[in-house]
């Protein structure tokens, strides 16, 4: 089958959710391992703690931490052991390097990957390279079963949102593509690449304009991915 006829046939049967869901797909794989390395710390016991070098942050900023996020205090102690366990993991500072977290995902300190440079980015709020504890309560608390869908919309669309303008263009879904296909150890044709990209804003881009606004976003990604992102909970990943 050539790629005009693969084309057709990617038109006619595939719909906007089928695009989306295998899009969100790596932002699943990457939550479903950060949730479920979370939820594993939550049977921590006091007498387990790390051997970190870092004081302890007392009850009243642990309170302070909680109170901000969707998080209990119990919770968020147990996210500070599992905290000093990924700081310490290559350079024991207290502090979240981006070889530790691509370590505790892919068990490698090396290699690039783009969504790994992604969330590295959203949760390194204030942009200094490194993840402080306070961002990895906050940016962990989106993936939390209390967590609004408002929220969860907000970070997947951050997340694609590659150029940080308020819109996911045509070139930023051709990286995550690219990206996907690449990961997957698939290849296709440029003309079907092209083709599924095309669909893709056919289906999503509602006003036409050649890129897909928040609002189009949130229709969409609601509609084709209601499971694992809208209704996570600790029992599922345990």
């Amino acid at each position: 089958m050539n790629a005009s006829n693969d084309s057709s046939r990617w038109s006619s049967s595939s719909t906007i959710g089928d695009k989306i869901c295998a899009a969100f797909t790596p932002l699943l794989v990457i939550a479903e391992v950060i949730f479920l390395t979370v939820s594993s710390c939550f049977d921590f016991k006091p007498w387990l703690s790390s051997l970190s070098k870092k004081p302890l942050f007392d009850h009243h900023q642990l309170s302070r931490l909680a109170s901000g996020s969707n998080f209990s205090v119990n919770e968020v102690e147990a996210l500070f052991e599992l905290f000093k366990s990924l700081s310490s993991s290559i350079i024991d500072d207290g502090l979240i390097h981006k070889e530790e977290l691509r370590l505790a995902l892919f068990n490698t300190p090396q290699g690039e990957n783009l969504f790994l440079d992604r969330v590295f980015d959203l949760f390194d709020e204030k942009r200094n390279g490194v993840i402080e504890f306070e961002e990895f309560v906050h940016a962990l608390s989106i993936f939390h079963p209390c967590a609004s869908t408002e929220d969860k919309i907000n970070f997947a669309f951050r997340l694609y949102d590659l150029r940080q303008t308020g819109y996911i263009e045509r070139e930023e879904v051709k990286q995550m593509l690219i990206a996907i296909l690449m990961e997957s150890e698939m290849t296709l044709s440029d003309d079907l690449l092209e083709a599924i990209i095309d669909k893709t804003f056919v289906d999503a881009d509602a006003d036409g304009d050649g890129k897909i606004c928040k609002e189009e976003w949130k229709e969409d990604i609601t509609t084709a991915f209601p499971s694992f992102v809208f209704h996570t909970s600790v029992e599922d990943a345990k």
